[in-house]
C-alpha cells in the first residue's frame, strides 16, 4: 500500500496524503441530508451521455439494450460501494488518514502509481466527455442551420461551429475558480430534465403516429458497442467519495446511492426505449436532431447545445486540477489550460459520429475507472479478510473488466473508422 503502519501507528503523527481535493464539490460545514444526497447523485451521474442511448439502442435491440443498462447500473452501484468500503476500512484502520477523492484512495492504496493511474484516468474521461459535448454542438447545429448548405466558406458547417467555440471556451475556462461558473451547472441540470421530457412527449405521440419496425436483440458484435455507451451514461463514480463524505447520515449513504441508481436507470431505460421505438431504424447518432426543425424540437435542441457549452469548463475543471497539480506545483496556469482547450478541439474535428465516441470512451476509459480500479483497489485493501469467493469475485471483476475494455476500445474503433471486423 501507499503507507505503512509504523508511519501510521502514533495518533500524534498526521499521514499526509498529497490532495486531489475533487473539483466539482464546494467545501462546506454543512453535512447534506439524504434528500440533497439523491439529488447530489443524480446531477453527478447523469449527462450528455443519455442522449446517445436511443442510437445505442438501435444497433443492439432494444431488449437487449435495456438488459444492458440495468447490468451497468447494478455492476457501476455495486463498484462505487466497493470504495466507499475500501474507504472506510483504511480510515478506521489508520485513523490518522483522510481520504476525500479517488485520487487519495489510489494514493493510499498502491502509493504514487495508484495515484497517477487514476489521475490519467480521469483526465481521458473528462477530456472524452468535453470532445463529445464539441461533437454533439457542431452537428446539432449544423442540423438546424446548414441542412442544405453542405459548405460555409469551404468548410465543413462542424468545423466551423467547433473554430467558432474555441475563443469562447478560452475566456470560460481561464476562470479560476469554480464559485463563479456555480449557477452554470444549476442552468444546466435544469435544461437537461427539460429537454428529456420533451423528447420523451414528442417520442410517444411519432411512436402511436408510425409504428416503426423494431428489433429486439441485435447480434454478438454490438454487444461492446452497447456496453461502452451504457458504461458511458452512468459515469459518476468518481465523485461517490465526495458525495459519501457530505452526508450526514453516512450509514444511510448505501441505500441512498441505491435508490437514486434505480431511479436513474428507469429514466435511461425509458428514454432509449422511447426514442428507439419512435424512429426504428432512422433513430440518429443524436437523438434530437430526429425532431425535425420545428420551433419547440430547435428551441430543445439550441437549449441542450448551450447546456453542454456552459458545461464544458465544468466537465475540464478536475483535468487542470490534476495537470497544475503535476506540472505547476497546483499553481493556476492560464497557457496550460488553453493549451488542454486546444487539445480537446482538435481531437473533437477527428470524430464524425457522437455516440461511437461515447462507446469509445465509455470502453477504454470508463471501464477502467469504474470497474476495474474499484474492485482492484478493494481486493489490495480486503485480501486478508476476504473469502476465497470474496476474492475470486473481485479478481474476476478486474479480468473482465480489463478484457472488456480492450475488445470494447477495439469494437468501438471499427465503428469510428467504418471498419467492419
Amino acid at each position: 500500500m501507499g503507507f505503512g503502519k509504523n508511519r501510521a501507528s502514533s495518533s500524534s503523527h498526521v499521514l499526509r496524503i498529497p490532495r486531489e481535493d475533487t473539483p466539482l464539490l464546494a467545501n462546506t460545514q454543512h453535512l447534506s441530508s439524504s434528500s440533497k444526497t439523491f439529488a447530489n447523485v443524480f446531477i453527478a451521474v447523469v449527462g450528455a451521455g443519455v442522449l446517445g442511448l436511443p442510437y445505442s439502442f438501435k444497433k443492439t435491440g432494444w431488449v437487449m439494450g435495456s438488459l444492458m443498462l440495468l447490468s451497468v447500473s447494478s455492476l457501476t452501484y455495486y463498484c462505487m460501494m466497493l470504495l466507499i468500503y475500501s474507504r472506510r476500512k483504511l480510515e478506521s484502520h489508520y485513523k490518522v488518514i483522510k481520504i476525500s477523492s479517488f485520487g487519495d484512495l489510489g494514493y493510499a492504496v498502491c502509493g504514487s502509481i495508484g495515484r497517477c493511474t487514476v489521475d490519467a484516468m480521469i483526465v481521458l474521461s473528462q477530456a472524452g466527455f468535453c470532445i463529445s459535448y464539441l461533437i454533439f454542438i457542431a452537428n446539432t447545429l449544423a442540423h438546424l442551420f446548414n441542412y442544405s448548405n453542405p459548405k460555409i466558406l469551404g468548410l465543413s458547417p462542424k468545423k466551423v461551429y467547433i473554430w467558432s467555440c474555441f475563443p469562447f471556451q478560452l475566456g470560460l475556462n481561464s476562470i479560476p475558480t469554480l464559485t463563479h461558473l456555480a449557477p452554470l451547472s444549476i442552468f444546466a441540470d435544469v435544461v437537461d430534465l427539460g429537454a428529456m421530457g420533451v423528447v420523451m412527449v414528442e417520442d410517444v405521440l411519432i411512436f402511436l403516429k408510425n409504428r416503426p419496425v423494431l428489433e429486439a436483440f441485435g447480434g454478438f458484435s454490438v454487444f461492446f458497442y452497447g456496453l461502452g455507451v451504457s458504461i458511458y451514461a452512468f459515469e459518476g463514480v468518481g465523485m461517490v467519495l465526495p458525495l459519501e463524505a457530505e452526508m450526514k447520515d453516512k450509514d444511510k449513504f448505501g441505500k441512498i446511492l441505491g435508490l437514486s441508481m434505480v431511479f436513474i436507470s428507469l429514466m435511461y431505460g425509458s428514454f432509449g426505449v422511447l426514442g428507439y421505438f419512435a424512429f426504428g431504424e432512422e433513430t440518429k447518432d443524436i437523438i434530437t436532431t430526429n425532431l425535425g426543425r420545428g420551433l419547440l424540437s430547435t428551441l430543445v435542441q439550441i437549449g441542450l447545445c448551450i447546456n453542454l457549452f456552459l458545461s464544458f469548463p465544468l466537465m475540464m475543471n478536475p483535468v487542470y486540477e490534476v495537470m497544475e497539480r503535476r506540472f505547476c506545483e497546483g499553481r493556476y496556469s492560464l497557457w496550460l489550460r488553453w493549451i488542454m482547450v486546444l487539445a480537446v478541439t482538435l481531437v473533437a474535428f477527428k470524430v464524425p459520429n457522437f455516440a461511437d465516441f461515447l462507446s469509445l470512451v465509455g470502453s477504454s476509459v470508463c471501464i477502467v475507472l469504474g470497474i476495474v480500479l474499484p474492485a482492484m483497489f478493494h481486493l489490495i485493501v480486503f485480501n486478508k479478510e476476504l473469502s476465497w469467493h470474496g476474492l475470486a469475485f473481485d479478481a474476476a471483476l478486474v479480468l473482465m473488466g480489463a478484457v472488456l475494455s480492450v475488445y470494447g476500445t477495439y469494437s468501438s474503433m471499427l465503428e469510428i473508422f467504418g471498419v467492419k471486423a
